[in-house]
């Protein structure tokens, strides 16, 4: 019989390192769509480029991985806060400081990250964390309950701003500012100069490119109404945090399989249809059509269940010594997270960019895919070889050393 004791402190750390590795396969994933600037309207055709095989594949990442893996990132998000905070407060310490310098340095290491790609989620996720420490007192249930509604609310934004384009301002502010700054910067004046930078531009170019594509970034964060969804994964990622959740995990063994049954038949069904109008109606939803806001019901009500399935499974599978066993594999790359992502953009960039191999719009989702899981095992492979000889990766080691204002020690077994 398996014994209720709670989960030890280093466990729970392996096994959240576990689960941010596993998170950061699927965002890149996701982003490689981004990064390889694949069009399946585009109809362009060579070696890399499987038209049938591609359709599917696209449709299988809208239905399993389109918002889930970063919604996995925002629950490990409030759920590191939440550890942080009672670590801070058990060594009979304020721990806000600290995290505030922890944030600020996120907000630094975001907007670096924003300058060699636009897709950057570090300085969003750095504002939003501001948004949590005023409201985090506030009691589980009231934060939970929040949180569902957060991830529910895009459903009525999106009608509101069908009903009320003008409510839409703010995102076409952002993308008119965008088009200045393109002009200014790089004398762009159509679609067409913009893609022959792209593909044909210095490194340089591309940077300066990145300075405007911070405001495209935010119209589409605003368009898509992601604050709420990222919020929303937060207060609930801190709810599992504050309550350890995790830590007496055989005690909530039926509440966790709820969670994945409910998941998995509210979330399956709903990403179907989710994947369908990605698909096929994706003009719609950026025109704020009707089909458009069925594609937003079926994303608020299918996308942060099935997070939360994939979230349940890997809490039972590591509750087992073959599940543990397997599963650790993916810990030095969570453990090393931030420095993984950032060189899937300096990976995404060379492949990808006329500035460096140049394969923009030539690989589909179907090698992309294969690509992506092949750079995964590399890092699976490189973060454990380093973490055998450091403390952190280089850019965890910067970011601790800079949130508690001394330099950490950095080499394994070093006296420093």
């Amino acid at each position: 019989m398996q014994s209720l004791a709670p989960v030890q402190t280093k466990e729970r750390e392996i096994f959240i390192d576990v689960l941010r590795g596993f998170a950061i396969l699927g965002i890149f994933i996701a982003n490689l769509n981004g990064f390889s600037w694949y069009s399946e309207q585009a109809k362009a055709t060579g070696p890399y480029l499987l038209p049938a095989a591609d359709h599917t594949m696209s449709f299988l990442h809208h239905m399993f991985i389109e918002g889930k893996f970063y919604s996995i990132f925002s629950l490990l998000f409030g759920w590191g806060i939440a550890l942080q905070i009672k670590r801070g407060l058990a060594g009979g310490t304020n721990p806000m400081p600290t995290i505030r310098r922890r944030l600020l340095f996120m907000l630094l290491l975001g907007a670096v990250h924003l300058l060699i790609w636009p897709g950057d989620i570090v300085f969003f996720y750095a504002l939003i964390g501001f948004i949590l420490l005023p409201i985090r007192k506030f009691s589980n249930k009231t934060l939970l309950i929040t949180g569902v509604i957060l991830v529910l609310s895009p459903i009525l934004l999106y009608w509101l701003k069908m009903t009320w384009p003008v409510l839409n301002y703010p995102s076409e502010l952002m993308t008119k500012t965008g088009i200045k700054v393109d002009a200014a910067l790089m004398n762009i004046q159509s679609e067409e100069q913009f893609m022959k930078i792209m593909k044909e531009g210095s490194w340089f170019d591309q940077l300066k490119m990145n300075i405007s594509g911070f405001f495209f970034r935010y119209q589409y964060l605003f368009f898509v109404s992601r604050v709420p969804k990222v919020l929303g994964m937060f207060l609930i990622g801190y709810v599992i945090g504050r309550s350890d959740f995790y830590r007496n995990i055989m005690q909530h063994k039926k509440l966790l399989y709820w969670i994945i049954g409910g998941g998995l038949v509210i979330g399956l069904p709903a990403n179907y249809f989710l994947a369908y109008y990605m698909s096929n109606h994706m003009g719609d939803y950026f025109q704020l059509k009707t089909k458009g806001l069925y594609q937003t019901i079926f994303y608020a009500l299918g996308v942060a269940p099935l997070a939360m399935a994939y979230v349940g499974l890997f809490m039972l599978s590591f509750q087992t010594a073959v599940g543990k066993k397997i599963l650790s594999v993916l810990a030095p790359v969570g453990k090393m997270a931030f420095s993984n992502y950032l060189m899937h953009s300096l990976i995404g960039n060379f492949v990808f960019l006329g500035a460096g191999l140049g394969y923009m719009g030539q690989v589909g989702p179907v090698y992309y895919t294969i690509f992506g899981i092949g750079i995964f095992i590399i890092q699976i492979i490189l973060s454990t070889i380093w973490l055998k000889y450091f403390n952190y990766g280089p850019v965890e080691w910067l970011w601790r050393s800079a949130t508690y204002k001394k330099r950490q020690p950095m080499l394994k077994n070093n006296h420093e």
